[in-house]
C-alpha cells in the first residue's frame, strides 16, 4: 500500500478477549466452543450492533470492535459486562465466561475491512491490563467519556507496556454494576488490582411455589414474589436481584447452598403459597448462601384480605435480620400496597397472565380482569393502564369499536393516581400513538423510561411505534432492550428479524431469527394452546427456509385459533415467505377489513412481504390503505 493511498481516520476501538478460554477448552473444547458461539449469537454481538459497532477481526476466543463514538464503545463495554454477570448466573464458577476488555480511541489505518496501527495497538495492550470482568481505558477514553455514563475511573498511573513506546496511562472503569454478584471493581493502590464486594447484603427472592391445588394459582403466587422483590429492591441498603435473573431459576431443585453460590448471593428468600377460597397460607424463610443455614422463618396462615400485610412482614424481617437501616421513605414504600382490595389484586394479577397470550380472546379475558379490578378498587393505578393497554391491542389490531378518546381517559386516570407510574405513561404513548399523535405518544413513552429504564411495555410498545413510522434503527433499540429485559418474550426477537431485514441487515436477520425460534419452542413448551406464538414461529421458519416445519407450526396455530385475525394476518407472512402468493393474498383481503389502525400501519412497512409486493392483488390492497 503506498503512502499516498494510506486512509487514517479516529476512531474508537474496544478489544475483548475470554479470560481462562484455553482452561475452559481443556475441559471440554466442545462445549466451550458452543457456549462461545451462543454467547455470540444471542448477546454479544446484538449488543455491538445495537451501540453501532462492528466486529472487524476475530481471534478465537478475541474480538475488535470499531466504533464511530466513543460514548458508545464506552457504553457498549459496560452493557456487556453487565450482561455477562447476569448470563453466568447459574453456572458454577469455574466454567464462567468472563472477558477483558481494553478500550481506545485514537488514530487507526484503514486497510479494506481491517484495521492496523496504534490506535488498535494501544486497545489489545489496554486489554490485557483489565482484571476478569473489567475495562481498562486510555486516557484519551477516560477524558472523552468524562461523567456523561455515571462510569467513575481508578487512575492506574503510567504503565510500560509491550511493544509501545511511550508510557501507556491507564485507567480502570468502574460501574455501578447492578449485576446479581453485586461486584465493583477498584484499583486499591497504583498498579493494584483488587476485586471486592459491595458492602451491602445481597439477597436473591426465588419464586414462590404454588401449593394450592389449583396448578392455574401460579400467577398468584408469582404476584406475591414480585411484590416482595420490589418492596425490597427499594431498601437502599441491600442489594437485591432483579426479577428476571430469579425468575430463571423457577421450578430449580438444587440446594439453596448452590443457588446462592450461582447467583453470588450472601443470602436467599424462599417459600410457597397455598390459597383456599377465602384463606392464604404463606411459608417464608431467609437463608444464608454460605451455610445453607436458616436465619429467619415464619409462617403466615390469614385471610387472603391479609395479603399485603403479610408481604409487609416479610420484607420487614429480611430487612430486620440482615441489620439493614430502613429509612422513612423507604418504610412507607414497603407499607404502601397498590390496592386495599385483595380481590382487586387478584383479577389484576389474573389480567396481567391473561395478556401473556397475545390473541383476540385472551386480550378481552384481560380486559374483563381489570375492569372488575377497576370495580372492585376505583382507585387502582394499574389496573387502569391494563385495560387502556387491551383496548389499545383490542382497537389497533382487532378494530374493537373502541372510542381512542375513552382510552386516553383511561390512562389520564391511571396517571391521576399513580404520576410516577412507568406503566401508565407507557399506556398513554400507546394510545397516543394510535391518535396519530406520535410527537405527544413519543414524549410519553420516554417519560415511561426515564422513570423506569427496565420497564418492559415501554421499551416495548416504544419499538411498535417506531416501526410504524418507519424508524426502524430506534425500533430495533427498543425491540432488543425489551427482549433483555423479558427472556420470556418471543415476539421482540421475531419482530427483530423484521427491522433488520428492511434495514437490509441480514446476517443481524438471521441472529435474531435463530433466537426468536428458541424462545417460541420453549414459550410452546409452556403453552401448546398459544397460537400467536405458533404462528411466529411459522415466520421465523419460513425466513429461515425450513419450509417443513413452517408448514406444520402453520397448520398448528391455524387449528389452535383459526378465527384469530392476527393468527391470519401472520399466517399470510408465512405464506409470502415460502412463495404461495395467492394463498397469502387470499388470507390478507379477508384480514384488511377487520384490520385495526396500528396493523394497517405495519402492514405498509412489513418486509415479510416483500416478494409479493409487485403483485396486482397485493398493490390494490395497499391502494385501498390509501
Amino acid at each position: 500500500m503506498s503512502e499516498e493511498h494510506v486512509e487514517r481516520r479516529l476512531a474508537a476501538i474496544l478489544a475483548a478477549d475470554v479470560v481462562g478460554y484455553s482452561r475452559l477448552m481443556e475441559v471440554d473444547e466442545e462445549h466451550t466452543l458452543n457456549l462461545l458461539r451462543q454467547h455470540r449469537r444471542e448477546f454479544f454481538d446484538p449488543t455491538v450492533t445495537k451501540h453501532g459497532g462492528r466486529i472487524f477481526k476475530v481471534m478465537g476466543d478475541g474480538f475488535l470492535v470499531e466504533f464511530g463514538s466513543v460514548i458508545n464503545a464506552a457504553r457498549c463495554a459496560v452493557e456487556i459486562q453487565r450482561g455477562m454477570s447476569e448470563r453466568n448466573a447459574g453456572i458454577p464458577e469455574d466454567r464462567h465466561f468472563k472477558f477483558r476488555m481494553g478500550i481506545n480511541l485514537g488514530d487507526i489505518i484503514v486497510d479494506g475491512d481491517d484495521f492496523h496501527g496504534d490506535g488498535v495497538n494501544l486497545a489489545v495492550r489496554l486489554q490485557g491490563l483489565a482484571i476478569p470482568g473489567g475495562i481498562a481505558c486510555s486516557e484519551a477514553v477516560r477524558h472523552a467519556v468524562g461523567n456523561k455514563l455515571g462510569i467513575d475511573f481508578a487512575d492506574q498511573g503510567a504503565r510500560t507496556v509491550k511493544n509501545i513506546a511511550q508510557p501507556l496511562h491507564v485507567y480502570f472503569a468502574n460501574w455501578d454494576q447492578g449485576v446479581p454478584h453485586a461486584e465493583t471493581y477498584i484499583a486499591a493502590r497504583r498498579g493494584g488490582q483488587t476485586l471486592v464486594r459491595s458492602d451491602k447484603p445481597s439477597v436473591a427472592i426465588l419464586p414462590f411455589a404454588n401449593l394450592s391445588n389449583d396448578p392455574d394459582q401460579q400467577y398468584f403466587s408469582d404476584g406475591i414474589t414480585e411484590d416482595i422483590i420490589t418492596d425490597l429492591a427499594n431498601v437502599s441498603g441491600l442489594f437485591v436481584l432483579s426479577r428476571n435473573t430469579v425468575f430463571a431459576f423457577k421450578g430449580r431443585t438444587d440446594k439453596v447452598e448452590r443457588i446462592a453460590r450461582e447467583l453470588g448471593v450472601g443470602y436467599i428468600v424462599e417459600g410457597s403459597v397455598r390459597k383456599a377460597g377465602n384463606r392464604v397460607r404463606i411459608n417464608a424463610e431467609l437463608i444464608e448462601g454460605a451455610t445453607d443455614g436458616h436465619v429467619w422463618a415464619a409462617r403466615y396462615d390469614r385471610d387472603l384480605t391479609d395479603i399485603f400485610a403479610v408481604q409487609d412482614e416479610i420484607a420487614k424481617a429480611v430487612v430486620a435480620q440482615l441489620r439493614v437501616r430502613l429509612l422513612p421513605e423507604e418504610k412507607k414504600a414497603i407499607e404502601l400496597a397498590p390496592t386495599d382490595n385483595v380481590e382487586a389484586y387478584t383479577h389484576y394479577l389474573r389480567g396481567r397472565d391473561y395478556s401473556h397470550i397475545a390473541t383476540r380472546a385472551n386480550h378481552l379475558m384481560a380486559r374483563q380482569s381489570y375492569f372488575r379490578a377497576i370495580e372492585l378498587d376505583p382507585g387502582y393505578a394499574r389496573a387502569y393502564a391494563g385495560l387502556a393497554v387491551c383496548d389499545v391491542r383490542l382497537q389497533s389490531i382487532y378494530g374493537s369499536p373502541i372510542q381512542v378518546d375513552d382510552i386516553l381517559a383511561t390512562a389520564d386516570k391511571a396517571l391521576a393516581l399513580d404520576p410516577n407510574l412507568a406503566e401508565a405513561h407507557s399506556a398513554r404513548g400507546f394510545g397516543l400513538s394510535l391518535a396519530d399523535r406520535r410527537s405527544e405518544a413519543a414524549a410519553a413513552f420516554e417519560q415511561a423510561l426515564a422513570l423506569d429504564p427496565n420497564c418492559h411495555e415501554a421499551n416495548r410498545y416504544y419499538a411498535e411505534f417506531c416501526v410504524t413510522g418507519g424508524e426502524f434503527e430506534l425500533a430495533a433499540t427498543y425491540f432488543m432492550r425489551a427482549m433483555e429485559i423479558k427472556p420470556t418474550d418471543y415476539g421482540a426477537p421475531v419482530m427483530l428479524v423484521n427491522v433488520f431485514s428492511t434495514l437490509g441487515q441480514q446476517n443481524d436477520a438471521e441472529l435474531y431469527a435463530r433466537i426468536a425460534l428458541e424462545r417460541a419452542e420453549e414459550e410452546l413448551r409452556l403453552h401448546p394452546e398459544n397460537a400467536n406464538c405458533a404462528c411466529l414461529g411459522a415466520i421465523v421458519l419460513a425466513f429461515l427456509g425450513e419450509r417443513d416445519r413452517a408448514a406444520k407450526w402453520l397448520d398448528r396455530s391455524l387449528e389452535i385459533d383459526p378465527s384469530d385475525i392476527n393468527v391470519q394476518y401472520n399466517a399470510a407472512c408465512t405464506y409470502a415467505l415460502l412463495g404461495e402468493f395467492e394463498r397469502s393474498i387470499d388470507l390478507l383481503e379477508a384480514w384488511l377489513p377487520q384490520a385495526g389502525a396500528e396493523m394497517r400501519l405495519w402492514f405498509k412497512n412489513d418486509s415479510d412481504f416483500a416478494s409479493v409486493r409487485s403483485h396486482p392483488r397485493y398493490q390494490k390492497l395497499l391502494r385501498l390503505l390509501q
